[in-house]
């Protein structure tokens, strides 16, 4: 398994300067640590299962904008639902991006039902239709295929397997909301086709 915060920098590295990037959950405490975007948006609320629609409805208004969504495996078995939609949608301009530890971590750590089952995301994505889902367990690995994923036909799905995140990153202060919705919202509407 990688570090989650390592796994997030190859993220920030590979990242287009207009591209936008949503994280919630435990994400939303690490991503801050990695990146200072105007176009980064910490949707830490603790609605669990929401950061995906939330992604795919800022990808469906900005067409013309990638959109990458980091999100967690308990988060994601929360709404499976939401990759059928992202295909429905024809979107093609969205990263999922999943980070998978097995557990629900800014809850206490406890398992998710899927912990220690055959359970594999990319397989599910892939036979909802997302054309380009991948897995990746290694830091070289991911180090190495990130941008060509990124440069590929969209929606695109990865998923990241991790290890539990530094409590201390878990600890990172968000961003007062209303502040964060006003810069999110300026950047969107800067970028108006």
């Amino acid at each position: 398994m990688m570090n989650v915060r390592e796994s997030l920098e190859v993220l920030s590295r590979v990242r287009g300067s207009d591209d936008v990037v949503i994280t919630n959950q435990g994400s939303a405490r690490i991503w801050p640590l990695v990146s200072q975007h105007p176009n980064d948006f910490q949707y830490n609320p603790s609605t669990m299962g929401g950061a995906i629609p939330l992604a795919l409805g800022v990808a469906i208004a900005q067409p013309n904008r990638e959109v990458v969504v980091v999100s967690g495996d308990g988060a994601l078995l929360m709404s499976l639902g939401s990759l059928v939609s992202v295909i429905g949608s024809g979107c093609q301009n969205l990263t999922i991006v999943v980070l998978e530890n097995g557990i629900y971590e800014v809850t206490g750590g406890q398992q998710t039902p899927a912990s220690g089952t055959a359970l594999d995301f990319s397989t599910i994505a892939s036979g909802v239709g997302f054309t380009n889902a991948h897995t990746f367990d290694d830091l070289a690995a991911w180090s190495h295929h990130a941008e060509v994923m990124f440069g590929a036909q969209g929606p695109r799905f990865v998923n990241l397997k991790v290890g539990p995140a530094d409590r201390q990153d878990l600890q990172t202060p968000a961003e007062a909301a209303a502040e964060q919705i006003h810069r999110f919202q300026t950047a969107l509407a800067n970028h108006q086709v």
